[in-house]
């Protein structure tokens, strides 16, 4: 049984519209990519979190909280960008123990040549179609659930 109160019709139907975004952008942000750059949205993630970070470095634990991903996810990622000449591992200089992730310079020009695409993708299919308001709204939901989903920022992307 069932002890948390049934949603409500209208808390029903907007959870219902947010689940339904939730599973269809990461379909329209990955073909997009993959059609211009080759790159699903994840690894394209990581490289713009690595274009990002100081020397365009991170280890690989702070890269994986950047990205919310497991190391082994982001080890066969990673592996593959390096395969690519996108990304390289070196050992950490201030602990031998730790991997750094390094964006080589390939993978800063993919970067920057694939940026406008994705700033496109998204301003078509998320940012244009809101008001300003709502963009304003969008930010203010995205950090009350973030409070839970994410209550160390470990993504970094609170309090902006």
């Amino acid at each position: 049984m069932c002890n948390a109160p049934w949603l409500t019709g209208p808390q029903l139907r907007a959870w219902m519209r947010f689940v339904a975004v939730v599973e269809l952008l990461p379909g329209v942000l990955d073909t997009q990519l993959q059609r211009d750059a080759q790159l699903s949205h994840f690894e394209y993630f990581v490289m713009a979190m690595l274009s990002e970070a100081p020397d365009k470095t991170l280890r690989m634990t702070d890269l994986a909280d950047h990205t919310n991903a497991t190391l082994p996810r982001l080890s066969h990622v990673v592996a593959r960008l390096e395969k690519r000449g996108l990304v390289a591992r070196t050992r950490c200089a201030e602990d031998r123990r730790a991997t750094n992730a390094t964006l080589t310079e390939s993978g800063w020009e993919m970067i920057q040549a694939s940026a406008p695409g994705h700033v496109r993708n998204v301003r078509d299919n998320v940012i244009d179609l809101l008001t300003d308001e709502q963009v304003g709204q969008l930010e203010a939901i995205s950090e009350a659930l973030l409070q839970k989903l994410d209550p160390a920022n470990r993504m970094h992307v609170r309090g902006e």
